[in-house]
């Protein structure tokens, strides 16, 4: 096992390749003399075989930005393509970019190869095969504790990465024999969930703040930033049983389409503990503003840094670092950026709207200042680092001429129908200013979507307060900061004032702050389809419709005038489409597997 252990010092992703290798060779097994038989003793004797083996649940990680396609899995009110997404035209069939595979390939490192059905699956089993051999294990308590940690946390997110598209499950804790009966019934949402929660409970239990502080974790000293730690457990169990709560799964669960107070509460709970702790240790600290970026991209000449800074806590695998420049430049701005897509992913003009003025309020509060026809003036922050509007400079280079500066009025340059805004608007957040033909520097950079930061864990904890306790005012027990403190440490960070008490005095008001504060913080995220299917709210008209500005650039002022919106596309969205189908051969396998209602 030399071999292993110096790769495992060298690379955390490179395990479980390690070991399938050491378990092959290009000798026939016939040829094999039979002390070269590798036995399960060899495998999982020692922490530094097994956790190679465990280590290979790091790779059924799907990327969501590459897998398939940029963005795709952006489905709700944010986007929209120079093209139609099938899913706005209500085809939830259409889901093999993203979702579905025809074949495992962890070791495989394409990252458009990566699909979350067959992996999520495959890394189920493989924790419930980690978990099974884990009495072979010779070595001390704090090894078992973070191998049968990383087990569990993974059996319970491979299963919320499913449920959250389809519902409940049958939730498979052992290893199935090949002859062992296969026709396990679905669960409800809530029945899943709390089985995932448990996982999850457990691994929080076993699992060290960080692996730098571990003797284990001192072979990598310095790169143990993506390993499953307890933070990782605390917020996803948080999350699943917010999710849980949510009206929408307490409807498939119960038939109530509210909020489940009580499972709420334990949302609460769990994210307070992980907070609580974070106050104590500072593992996570929220970027400031000047480095709030680095959240979703950072400059990295040697390709050796990942975005994330010290906010992400949950990021995705790195497989192909290459994909980056045409995954987040290409198809957000080609015609800027020099690419050559067909399809251009730009945001939404109603969506733009979530955005507030610089003192915090939203646009249609008639104390904001808004004014429609200047609706670009004195938005807050994040408005102006996430879109590229009419006039923005895109390059630093005078060579890029006409292509400098954008033109997206009606009729402007970057505003064709086959390689430009369909919206009038560009989206940066994964694209820095000097990535471009002319720039040149979009070989430096890295960006990635996170899966989970402590921003998110703060507005969770907001909501789930909110819901379970019912004011903006409360706490979780045992921990001093109110749902309404927890948004403001958000928005403080975007250099906003603390929520106005306009919202804060009714539950009703304060949750649409929640909702209006989500989509802005967690824009292109891959949060907001998630978030408006769970809130109940996908099949309402005004999250609905995709629309665009059409306007004309002043000769004089520059600024935009006779502004107009208009309807782009309606999402179908019916109630059919709470739940995405299961391909129907799945559904043919047994009678307790059942297809998703309306489908």
């Amino acid at each position: 096992m030399k071999s292993i252990k110096m790769k495992y010092k060298l690379n955390i992703f490179t395990g479980s390749l390690i070991l399938l290798l050491g378990l092959s060779s290009c000798e026939s097994y016939l040829d094999k003399a039979p002390e070269a038989t590798i036995t399960e003793k060899d495998a999982y004797g020692n922490f530094i075989s097994f956790q190679g083996a465990v280590e290979e649940l790091y790779s059924c990680i799907t990327d969501p930005n590459k897998a398939g396609a940029w963005n795709q899995y952006l489905f709700a009110d944010e986007t929209l393509y120079n093209d139609i997404y099938a899913f706005d035209q209500g085809n939830y069939w259409s889901q093999s970019g993203y979702l579905y595979g025809t074949s495992v390939a962890t070791t495989d490192l394409n990252s458009r190869t990566k699909r979350v059905w067959p992996l999520a699956w495959y890394g189920i089993r493989k924790a419930n095969l980690a978990l099974s051999k884990l009495p072979l294990l010779e070595g001390t308590q704090e090894e078992k504790d973070l191998i049968k940690g990383q087990a569990l946390f993974f059996r319970g997110w491979f299963y919320f990465e499913l449920m959250k598209w389809y519902g409940g499950l049958p939730y498979i804790d052992t290893v199935l024999a090949p002859t062992a009966d296969m026709k396990i019934p679905r669960l409800n949402y809530r029945e899943t969930a709390l089985r995932a929660a448990a996982d999850f409970r457990a691994a929080a239990d076993l699992l060290p703040e960080h692996w730098d502080k571990t003797v284990a974790g001192q072979a990598t000293l310095g790169n143990n930033g993506p390993r499953i730690n307890k933070f990782f457990a605390l917020g996803y169990l948080g999350r699943d049983l917010l999710y849980a709560a949510s009206p929408m799964m307490n409807e498939e669960s119960t038939g109530s389409a509210t909020f489940d107070a009580d499972l709420c509460k334990q949302a609460a709970s769990a994210f307070a503990e992980l907070l609580s702790l974070n106050d104590q240790t500072q593992t996570y600290k929220m970027q400031t503003w000047a480095t709030w970026t680095d959240n979703f991209w950072v400059w990295s000449p040697s390709n050796n840094i990942m975005s994330g800074g010290t906010e992400v806590i949950m990021n995705c695998t790195v497989y192909d670092k290459g994909r980056v420049r045409w995954s987040t430049v290409g198809f957000t701005c080609p015609t800027q950026f020099g690419g050559n897509a067909s399809k251009v992913e730009v945001p939404t003009a109603n969506y733009i709207k979530n955005y507030a003025m610089a003192n915090g309020l939203p646009i249609d509060d008639p104390a904001s200042g808004y004014n429609p026809a200047n609706p670009w003036t004195n938005r807050e922050p994040r408005f102006y680092s996430d879109i590229i509007i009419d006039g923005d400079k895109m390059t630093a280079s005078s060579g890029a001429g006409v292509d400098q500066y954008a033109q997206l009025y009606t009729g402007g340059r970057h505003r064709s129908a086959t390689n430009g805004s369909v919206t009038g608007f560009y989206y940066k957040r994964y694209s820095p200013f000097g990535c471009n033909q002319w720039d040149k520097k979009w070989d430096a950079f890295q960006a990635y979507v996170p899966f989970l930061r402590l921003a998110d864990i703060y507005l969770m904890y907001s909501e789930a307060v909110l819901q379970g306790y019912g004011s903006a005012s409360a706490t979780a027990p045992g921990y001093s900061l109110t749902a309404e403190g927890a948004i403001n440490v958000v928005r403080n960070r975007a250099k906003l004032p603390n929520i106005s008490a306009t919202y804060t005095g009714s539950k009703d008001a304060f949750m649409g702050e929640i909702i209006r504060e989500r989509a802005v913080e967690l824009a292109y995220e891959g949060e907001r389809f998630q978030d408006l299917r769970r809130w109940n709210l996908n099949t309402e008209l005004k999250y609905r419709e995709k629309t665009a500005v059409e306007f004309d650039r002043d000769p004089v002022t520059k600024k935009p005038i006779n502004i107009t919106e208009r309807v782009v596309i309606t999402r179908v969205a019916e109630k059919k489409h709470n739940w995405l189908p299961f391909q129907v051969k799945f559904t043919k396998q047994y009678e307790g597997f059942q297809q998703n209602p309306g489908w």
